[in-house]
């Protein structure tokens, strides 16, 4: 393979930006619609008539489907080629949103929102693989800051836009909205993506890894989706899909160990050592730094009494400091390499986490504002230049099979992150109240969420200092990215020339 003639300092061409802005066009209803219909689930139990335990489902669905269709992106990208896969995937999110604005009740709302997911789930590691294809290594933290955009917006803008969608709409234009971005998004593709792309000699659906491998993501999404609703792990409701799913992975790793290279996702890889702690990197950050924005909307929807709109224009600092910093790191990431960037963020993030620590009711908002936009600066500053580290000595034909590895990866570290701080939380928040002979009833999130209002005046200080104990966790869990982060290259220059691992080593 030819070495790639532009300068790390150069900048992106306009093919690499146009193929960035078409991705973003379809992540960015991908990423929105989570926050949207996160926010408007009461809205949807009342008026589907539903129990809010049932409503669930609307995203649980979600969640699994999207967990059986990651693995079976890269093999679909490899056969069909990353065009036709990418406007498959943006066809069916697209298709599945008209029929849930077309639902008759919530077991139909359901069965739709898993036809969703699997145009979702296929949107995330195909974005990614597509970008990293047409950047090439020099180029990917810049390239990979554009990807960055949706991502790290989504869970500021999701509640502001579902706040008002649910405050002065019906609950049908939550998925009404996608339809018209979904067509342009579809059109865009078709016009501007090259064709191509598929691999000759790309081999025979491995059918049972990919039962194999999408059963145990399932069952452990399942399991983490189970502890975030119960508050703890401690129910063997929840250990079991827990070590079901921890044993199918490791199943799945003997197979691919015999299979190589045919299997669905190769596990080899990881024998890639820069590919190894970027996939670690990317989880632990998906843990400590995913896992808290579910905290901060919940801090200022029950602490503060905020709305849903409310509260995600007081998020808005996050994503901010989140874009300043994606265009700052993504141009060091390529001139001195993540290994720099990367703890720099790591800094920051503590630096804008500590201030939730010690949140109280009636903590400043112009100071956690300020501490929101470090933070968004340390997201920034620390995701997408770690997911681009993990590609940079990968073959293009490795990566369509790596891609599904990291967004793997990311999907499991957001939802164990979540069920950690929600677990947290609720217990210190449920053993505060019974240290005062109050029983707390329910678990997870649903307690928080059923206090009354005339009884945040008695609670509010308990539950405040519940939320400072979490984000303390948050913070921790933040700090143990410098561990693969010291293992992130640097001199991204000097090692030019080395060549890139191929698929199947």
């Amino acid at each position: 393979m030819a070495t790639p003639t532009t300068e790390t300092s150069g900048g992106l061409d306009r093919n690499v930006i146009v193929t960035g802005l078409v991705i973003v066009a379809g992540m960015i209803m991908v990423v929105l619609d989570t926050t949207i219909v996160n926010v408007a689930l009461d809205s949807l139990s009342t008026e589907l008539d539903a129990p809010l335990s049932r409503t669930q489902w609307v995203v649980t669905g979600y969640l699994l489907s999207v967990a059986l269709v990651i693995p079976v992106t890269g093999w679909a990208m490899d056969r069909f080629g990353p065009k036709a896969t990418w406007i498959t995937a943006v066809s069916l999110f697209a298709a599945g949103s008209a029929l849930c604005a077309a639902a008759w009740s919530i077991e139909s709302l359901i069965a739709f929102r898993v036809l969703q997911g699997l145009g979702g789930g296929m949107l995330l590691p195909g974005g990614q693989a597509i970008i990293t294809r047409a950047a090439g290594p020099q180029r990917l933290g810049r390239a990979m800051s554009i990807l960055g955009v949706p991502m790290l917006l989504g869970p500021v803008l999701g509640p502001v836009l579902g706040g008002l969608l649910v405050e002065y709409t019906s609950w049908h234009w939550i998925f009404i909205v996608n339809v018209p971005v979904g067509i342009l998004a579809v059109a865009l593709a078709v016009w501007k993506l090259p064709a191509g792309g598929a691999l000759p000699e790309h081999g025979r659906l491995d059918l049972r890894g990919l039962l194999l491998l999408s059963g145990s993501l399932a069952g452990l999404l399942y399991g983490l989706s189970q502890a975030s609703s119960e508050g703890g792990f401690g129910e063997w409701d929840v250990l079991g899909w827990l070590l079901g799913g921890a044993a199918g992975l490791a199943l799945y790793a003997w197979h691919s160990l015999r299979r190589g290279a045919a299997s669905i996702i190769d596990v080899r890889l990881l024998g890639n050592r820069r590919f190894a702690f970027g996939t670690v990197a990317v989880f632990l950050v998906a843990i400590g730094l995913f896992g808290g924005m579910l905290l901060l909307p919940l801090y200022y929807q029950t602490v503060r009494g905020e709305g849903a709109l409310n509260a995600g224009l007081l998020l808005a600092p996050q994503g901010l400091g989140a874009i300043v910093a994606m265009v700052i790191g993504g141009r060091l990431t390529d001139r001195i390499g993540a290994g720099y960037v990367v703890p720099v963020g790591i800094v920051l993030a503590l630096l804008g986490t500590f201030p939730f620590t010690q949140v109280g009711v009636h903590t400043s908002y112009t100071w956690l504002s300020a501490a929101l936009f470090v933070r968004g600066m340390g997201l920034g500053a620390v995701m997408m230049p770690t997911i681009a580290a993990s590609y940079t000595k990968l073959s293009k034909e490795a990566v369509s099979r790596a891609a599904p590895t990291l967004s793997a990866m990311q999907q499991v570290g957001a939802s164990l992150g979540s069920a950690l701080l929600v677990t947290a939380l609720t217990q210190r928040f449920t053993g505060q109240l019974a240290a005062r002979g109050v029983q707390a009833p329910g678990g997870g999130t649903d307690q928080i969420a059923a206090i009354p209002p005339d009884a945040m005046p008695v609670v509010g200080p308990l539950l405040a200092d519940a939320f400072g104990f979490a984000f303390w966790l948050a913070f921790g869990l933040t700090a143990l990215i410098i561990v693969p982060a010291l293992f992130l290259p640097r001199h991204a220059a000097r090692d030019r020339d080395e060549p890139p691992v191929p698929a199947g080593v």
